[in-house]
Protein backbone atom coordinates (compact mmCIF):
# COMPACT_ATOMS: atom_id res chain seq x y z
CA UNK A 1 0.00 0.00 0.00
CA UNK A 2 1.69 3.13 -1.10
CA UNK A 3 2.48 5.58 1.47
CA UNK A 4 0.85 8.93 2.74
CA UNK A 5 3.56 10.87 1.80
CA UNK A 6 3.96 8.86 -1.95
CA UNK A 7 0.14 9.67 -2.17
CA UNK A 8 0.74 13.60 -1.59
CA UNK A 9 3.83 13.81 -4.06
CA UNK A 10 1.77 11.90 -6.79
CA UNK A 11 -1.23 14.70 -5.57
CA UNK A 12 1.47 18.05 -5.61
CA UNK A 13 2.57 16.55 -9.07
CA UNK A 14 -0.91 15.93 -10.17
CA UNK A 15 -2.05 19.89 -9.19
CA UNK A 16 1.37 21.04 -11.17
CA UNK A 17 0.62 19.91 -14.28
CA UNK A 18 -2.87 20.94 -13.97
CA UNK A 19 -1.81 24.57 -13.22
CA UNK A 20 0.72 23.83 -16.14
CA UNK A 21 -1.89 23.00 -18.29
CA UNK A 22 -4.08 25.94 -17.38
CA UNK A 23 -1.66 28.51 -17.90
CA UNK A 24 -0.69 27.27 -21.35
CA UNK A 25 -4.32 27.13 -22.41
CA UNK A 26 -4.58 31.09 -20.81
CA UNK A 27 -1.30 31.83 -22.70
CA UNK A 28 -2.14 30.63 -25.78
CA UNK A 29 -5.69 32.40 -25.84
CA UNK A 30 -3.56 35.14 -25.01
CA UNK A 31 -1.24 34.61 -28.09
CA UNK A 32 -4.40 34.28 -30.13
CA UNK A 33 -5.27 37.70 -29.41
CA UNK A 34 -2.11 39.08 -29.99
CA UNK A 35 -1.77 37.75 -33.37
CA UNK A 36 -5.44 38.99 -34.25
CA UNK A 37 -5.58 42.08 -33.48
CA UNK A 38 -2.34 44.05 -33.74
CA UNK A 39 -3.99 47.75 -32.77
CA UNK A 40 -1.93 51.19 -32.73
CA UNK A 41 -3.19 54.15 -30.98
CA UNK A 42 -1.06 57.17 -32.73
CA UNK A 43 -2.85 58.33 -35.90
CA UNK A 44 0.37 58.82 -38.32
CA UNK A 45 -1.14 60.70 -41.04
CA UNK A 46 -4.67 62.30 -42.29
CA UNK A 47 -6.16 62.21 -46.08
CA UNK A 48 -5.13 65.93 -46.21
CA UNK A 49 -2.36 65.20 -46.90
CA UNK A 50 -2.61 63.04 -49.99
CA UNK A 51 -5.15 66.34 -50.99
CA UNK A 52 -8.40 64.56 -50.21
CA UNK A 53 -11.06 66.30 -47.88
CA UNK A 54 -12.62 64.13 -45.41
CA UNK A 55 -14.45 64.69 -42.44
CA UNK A 56 -13.99 63.03 -38.95
CA UNK A 57 -17.09 60.98 -37.52
CA UNK A 58 -17.96 60.11 -34.02
CA UNK A 59 -20.24 57.09 -33.72
CA UNK A 60 -21.43 54.97 -31.36
CA UNK A 61 -21.82 50.92 -31.49
CA UNK A 62 -24.91 49.21 -30.12
CA UNK A 63 -23.00 48.64 -26.97
CA UNK A 64 -21.88 51.68 -26.41
CA UNK A 65 -18.51 51.99 -27.78
CA UNK A 66 -16.96 55.07 -29.15
CA UNK A 67 -15.56 54.75 -32.82
CA UNK A 68 -13.91 57.05 -34.72
CA UNK A 69 -13.92 57.38 -38.22
CA UNK A 70 -13.16 58.98 -41.64
CA UNK A 71 -16.02 60.18 -43.92
CA UNK A 72 -14.31 61.02 -47.87
CA UNK A 73 -16.94 62.56 -50.23
CA UNK A 74 -16.64 62.61 -53.97
CA UNK A 75 -18.69 65.32 -56.30
CA UNK A 76 -19.36 62.65 -58.17
CA UNK A 77 -19.71 59.59 -56.93
CA UNK A 78 -21.28 56.42 -58.45
CA UNK A 79 -21.21 54.60 -54.83
CA UNK A 80 -20.70 54.68 -51.38
CA UNK A 81 -17.99 52.53 -49.86
CA UNK A 82 -17.66 50.91 -46.27
CA UNK A 83 -14.22 50.07 -45.58
CA UNK A 84 -13.63 47.41 -43.12
CA UNK A 85 -9.41 47.13 -42.60
CA UNK A 86 -7.11 44.77 -41.63
CA UNK A 87 -5.69 43.60 -37.90
CA UNK A 88 -3.13 46.02 -37.56
CA UNK A 89 -2.77 49.71 -37.24
CA UNK A 90 -5.31 52.33 -38.07
CA UNK A 91 -7.05 54.12 -40.27
CA UNK A 92 -4.44 56.37 -40.54
CA UNK A 93 -2.22 53.43 -41.93
CA UNK A 94 -5.04 53.35 -45.22
CA UNK A 95 -4.07 56.56 -47.52
CA UNK A 96 -2.83 54.58 -50.11
CA UNK A 97 -6.42 52.48 -50.48
CA UNK A 98 -8.33 55.68 -49.80
CA UNK A 99 -6.76 56.98 -52.60
CA UNK A 100 -7.43 54.13 -54.50
CA UNK A 101 -10.84 54.52 -53.78
CA UNK A 102 -11.44 57.44 -54.43
CA UNK A 103 -10.09 57.45 -57.91
CA UNK A 104 -13.00 55.02 -58.62
CA UNK A 105 -15.64 57.84 -57.29
CA UNK A 106 -16.50 56.22 -54.21
CA UNK A 107 -17.37 58.13 -51.26
CA UNK A 108 -16.21 56.03 -48.92
CA UNK A 109 -16.55 55.79 -44.90
CA UNK A 110 -13.53 54.09 -42.64
CA UNK A 111 -13.44 53.61 -39.31
CA UNK A 112 -11.40 52.34 -36.70
CA UNK A 113 -12.45 49.18 -34.48
CA UNK A 114 -12.49 49.62 -30.74
CA UNK A 115 -8.64 49.89 -28.98
CA UNK A 116 -7.73 51.23 -32.75
CA UNK A 117 -6.74 54.98 -33.02
CA UNK A 118 -8.85 57.00 -30.92
CA UNK A 119 -11.98 54.60 -30.66
CA UNK A 120 -12.61 53.17 -27.47
CA UNK A 121 -14.34 49.81 -25.86
CA UNK A 122 -13.16 46.50 -25.12
CA UNK A 123 -11.47 44.46 -27.94
CA UNK A 124 -13.57 41.30 -29.21
CA UNK A 125 -14.76 39.61 -32.20
CA UNK A 126 -18.67 40.45 -30.96
CA UNK A 127 -17.29 43.57 -30.47
CA UNK A 128 -16.09 43.95 -34.02
CA UNK A 129 -18.95 43.02 -35.66
CA UNK A 130 -20.94 45.70 -33.81
CA UNK A 131 -18.79 48.37 -35.18
CA UNK A 132 -19.12 47.93 -38.48
CA UNK A 133 -22.67 47.31 -38.00
CA UNK A 134 -22.49 51.28 -36.50
CA UNK A 135 -20.86 52.04 -39.32
CA UNK A 136 -22.74 50.72 -42.23
CA UNK A 137 -25.57 52.14 -40.42
CA UNK A 138 -24.12 55.47 -40.33
CA UNK A 139 -22.59 55.35 -43.85
CA UNK A 140 -26.40 54.23 -45.55
CA UNK A 141 -28.19 57.28 -43.46
CA UNK A 142 -25.29 59.69 -45.01
CA UNK A 143 -25.99 58.34 -48.68
CA UNK A 144 -29.34 57.97 -49.16
CA UNK A 145 -30.39 57.08 -52.50
CA UNK A 146 -26.55 55.69 -53.67
CA UNK A 147 -25.94 52.32 -53.74
CA UNK A 148 -23.94 50.71 -50.58
CA UNK A 149 -20.74 48.69 -51.74
CA UNK A 150 -18.74 47.42 -48.42
CA UNK A 151 -15.54 46.22 -49.14
CA UNK A 152 -12.89 44.07 -46.19
CA UNK A 153 -9.48 43.30 -46.16
CA UNK A 154 -7.63 40.51 -44.29
CA UNK A 155 -9.43 40.86 -40.81
CA UNK A 156 -11.93 43.48 -42.25
CA UNK A 157 -13.15 41.10 -44.65
CA UNK A 158 -14.73 38.81 -41.90
CA UNK A 159 -16.14 42.05 -40.37
CA UNK A 160 -17.43 42.83 -43.95
CA UNK A 161 -18.95 39.26 -44.67
CA UNK A 162 -20.63 39.90 -41.01
CA UNK A 163 -22.18 42.94 -41.91
CA UNK A 164 -23.48 41.62 -45.59
CA UNK A 165 -24.87 38.77 -44.07
CA UNK A 166 -26.84 40.63 -41.66
CA UNK A 167 -27.30 43.44 -44.26
CA UNK A 168 -28.35 44.06 -48.39
CA UNK A 169 -25.70 45.72 -49.47
CA UNK A 170 -25.37 46.75 -53.32
CA UNK A 171 -22.06 44.50 -53.61
CA UNK A 172 -19.55 43.17 -51.04
CA UNK A 173 -15.90 43.14 -51.87
CA UNK A 174 -13.61 40.33 -50.02
CA UNK A 175 -9.99 40.98 -50.47
CA UNK A 176 -7.30 38.68 -48.77
CA UNK A 177 -9.79 37.16 -46.58
CA UNK A 178 -9.83 33.67 -44.94
CA UNK A 179 -12.24 31.00 -44.04
CA UNK A 180 -12.08 31.44 -40.25
CA UNK A 181 -9.62 32.08 -37.23
CA UNK A 182 -9.13 28.49 -36.11
CA UNK A 183 -8.69 26.86 -39.96
CA UNK A 184 -5.88 29.32 -40.98
CA UNK A 185 -4.38 28.97 -37.26
CA UNK A 186 -3.92 25.34 -37.55
CA UNK A 187 -2.46 26.04 -40.90
CA UNK A 188 0.14 28.33 -39.56
CA UNK A 189 0.79 26.52 -36.21
CA UNK A 190 0.10 22.77 -36.98
CA UNK A 191 1.56 21.58 -34.07
CA UNK A 192 -0.74 23.83 -31.70
CA UNK A 193 -3.82 23.10 -30.61
CA UNK A 194 -5.68 25.54 -32.13
CA UNK A 195 -9.08 23.83 -32.25
CA UNK A 196 -9.26 22.90 -28.84
CA UNK A 197 -8.02 26.71 -27.43
CA UNK A 198 -9.13 29.19 -30.12
CA UNK A 199 -12.01 31.74 -28.81
CA UNK A 200 -11.76 33.60 -31.54
CA UNK A 201 -13.71 32.23 -35.13
CA UNK A 202 -14.59 34.73 -37.36
CA UNK A 203 -15.72 32.12 -39.22
CA UNK A 204 -16.56 33.52 -42.47
CA UNK A 205 -16.62 30.46 -44.68
CA UNK A 206 -19.70 29.44 -42.39
CA UNK A 207 -21.37 32.55 -43.27
CA UNK A 208 -20.68 33.33 -46.90
CA UNK A 209 -23.93 31.90 -48.12
CA UNK A 210 -26.12 34.24 -46.60
CA UNK A 211 -24.75 36.77 -48.05
CA UNK A 212 -26.92 37.98 -51.17
CA UNK A 213 -25.11 40.64 -52.61
CA UNK A 214 -23.01 40.16 -55.61
CA UNK A 215 -19.94 39.06 -54.57
CA UNK A 216 -15.92 40.00 -55.63
CA UNK A 217 -13.30 37.94 -54.11
CA UNK A 218 -9.57 39.20 -54.51
CA UNK A 219 -6.65 37.14 -53.43
CA UNK A 220 -2.95 36.71 -54.61
CA UNK A 221 -0.86 33.37 -55.10
CA UNK A 222 1.79 35.10 -53.54
CA UNK A 223 -0.16 36.03 -49.71
CA UNK A 224 2.21 34.63 -47.57
CA UNK A 225 0.06 35.22 -44.64
CA UNK A 226 -3.51 34.26 -46.07
CA UNK A 227 -2.65 31.21 -48.25
CA UNK A 228 -4.78 31.80 -51.85
CA UNK A 229 -7.08 28.78 -51.63
CA UNK A 230 -8.44 30.35 -48.81
CA UNK A 231 -10.25 33.06 -51.01
CA UNK A 232 -11.07 30.03 -53.51
CA UNK A 233 -12.89 28.09 -50.76
CA UNK A 234 -14.94 31.63 -50.45
CA UNK A 235 -15.44 32.06 -53.42
CA UNK A 236 -16.87 28.22 -54.55
CA UNK A 237 -19.36 28.52 -51.03
CA UNK A 238 -20.56 32.21 -52.20
CA UNK A 239 -24.04 32.82 -53.97
CA UNK A 240 -24.12 33.94 -57.62
CA UNK A 241 -23.26 35.98 -58.73
CA UNK A 242 -19.99 36.40 -58.11
CA UNK A 243 -16.58 36.86 -59.59
CA UNK A 244 -12.61 36.15 -58.32
CA UNK A 245 -9.98 38.97 -59.05
CA UNK A 246 -6.72 37.40 -58.92
CA UNK A 247 -4.26 39.76 -58.30
CA UNK A 248 -0.01 39.24 -57.50
CA UNK A 249 2.00 40.31 -54.25
CA UNK A 250 2.40 39.84 -51.27
CA UNK A 251 -0.12 39.89 -48.54
CA UNK A 252 0.20 43.99 -47.57
CA UNK A 253 1.14 44.58 -51.17
CA UNK A 254 -0.99 43.29 -53.82
CA UNK A 255 -3.30 46.12 -53.72
CA UNK A 256 -0.77 48.64 -54.58
CA UNK A 257 1.70 45.77 -56.72
CA UNK A 258 -0.97 45.25 -58.73
CA UNK A 259 -2.91 48.44 -59.20
CA UNK A 260 -4.07 48.43 -62.49
CA UNK A 261 -5.56 45.20 -62.95
CA UNK A 262 -6.90 46.07 -59.23
CA UNK A 263 -8.27 49.08 -59.90
CA UNK A 264 -9.58 47.89 -63.46
CA UNK A 265 -11.46 44.69 -62.09
CA UNK A 266 -13.23 46.91 -59.40
CA UNK A 267 -14.04 49.56 -61.76
CA UNK A 268 -15.14 46.62 -64.04
CA UNK A 269 -16.84 44.51 -61.09
CA UNK A 270 -18.98 48.25 -59.97
CA UNK A 271 -20.10 48.80 -63.59
CA UNK A 272 -21.63 45.19 -63.97
CA UNK A 273 -22.96 45.22 -60.52
CA UNK A 274 -23.22 48.40 -59.01
CA UNK A 275 -23.74 51.20 -62.04
CA UNK A 276 -26.78 52.82 -63.48
CA UNK A 277 -26.48 50.56 -67.30
CA UNK A 278 -24.88 47.46 -66.55
CA UNK A 279 -25.87 46.21 -69.90
CA UNK A 280 -23.08 49.00 -71.17
CA UNK A 281 -20.58 47.25 -69.00
CA UNK A 282 -21.68 42.91 -70.38
CA UNK A 283 -20.70 44.29 -73.94
CA UNK A 284 -17.01 45.08 -72.90
CA UNK A 285 -14.46 42.63 -73.79
CA UNK A 286 -12.26 43.29 -71.27
CA UNK A 287 -11.76 40.01 -69.58
CA UNK A 288 -10.44 41.82 -65.70
CA UNK A 289 -11.82 40.38 -63.78
CA UNK A 290 -12.76 36.95 -64.95
CA UNK A 291 -16.35 36.44 -63.75
CA UNK A 292 -17.18 32.93 -62.60
CA UNK A 293 -21.00 31.86 -61.50
CA UNK A 294 -22.24 28.69 -60.27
Amino acid sequence: MPSSRFVRMMLYTLLFIMALGVAAFFALRQFERMNVWVPRRDLIADPSQIGLEYEIVTLHAADGATLSAWYLPHPEARASLLFCHGNAGNISYRLEALRQFHSLALNVFIFDYRGYGVSRGRLSEKGTYLDAAAAYEWLKGKTPGLPLVVFGRSLGAATAVDVASAQRPDALIFESGFTSIPGLGREIYPMLPVKWVSAIHYDNLAKISRVRAPMLVIHSPDDELIPFHHGREIFAAANPPKEFLEIAGLHNEGFLLSEDRYLEGIDRFLDQYVAANPAQSESDSDPTPSREEE
